[in-house]
């Protein structure tokens, strides 16, 4: 019988499927880069590399709760998570309303807050490795509020 897959491959798996599976398409996407910014968004040059190294926490986080016995329940709470999470830009692109991003990244955020409330008792370095997101969030969902004011 073959062994079991290990957890830090299907983490890593689930993590890098998500991402690419809800990604706008290139005429989307090139509708989205047209819109006006805030003039004080300096940073948007950076904005990929933060979003890696919180993905890169996403990752190294659930994996530290599945190993301290966080099972598949928790799992769950990060795939909802991680969910929220891409399918901000999606949705925006999609439904080309700004609002709709706004609303998903302050859901985003809740439920980021409620999965670090759960992990904390079971791995303290788990739910660190989610305080990235957690104060990088609120910036992007203020900087999608800003450019729906932007972009009536």
């Amino acid at each position: 019988m073959p062994a079991a897959v290990p957890a830090w491959l299907v983490i890593a798996a689930v993590v890098f499927a998500v991402a690419l599976l809800l990604n706008p398409s290139r005429q989307e996407w090139s509708w989205f880069l047209r819109l006006q910014r805030p003039r004080w968004l300096s940073f948007e040059r950076f904005i990929p590399l933060i979003w890696t190294a919180i993905y890169a926490c996403f990752y190294a986080s659930a994996l530290l709760s599945w190993n301290a016995g966080g099972g598949w329940p928790l799992m769950a709470a990060y795939l909802l998570l991680l969910l929220l999470v891409q399918s901000y830009t999606l949705v925006i692109c999609r439904t080309r309303r700004l609002a709709s991003g706004t609303a998903l990244g302050f859901a985003g955020w809740l439920w980021g807050m409620a999965v670090t409330a759960i992990v904390a008792p079971l791995s303290g370095r788990a739910a660190l490795l989610l305080v990235p997101f957690l104060l990088w969030s609120p910036v992007g969902t203020f900087v999608t509020w800003r450019m729906d004011k932007l972009n009536r």
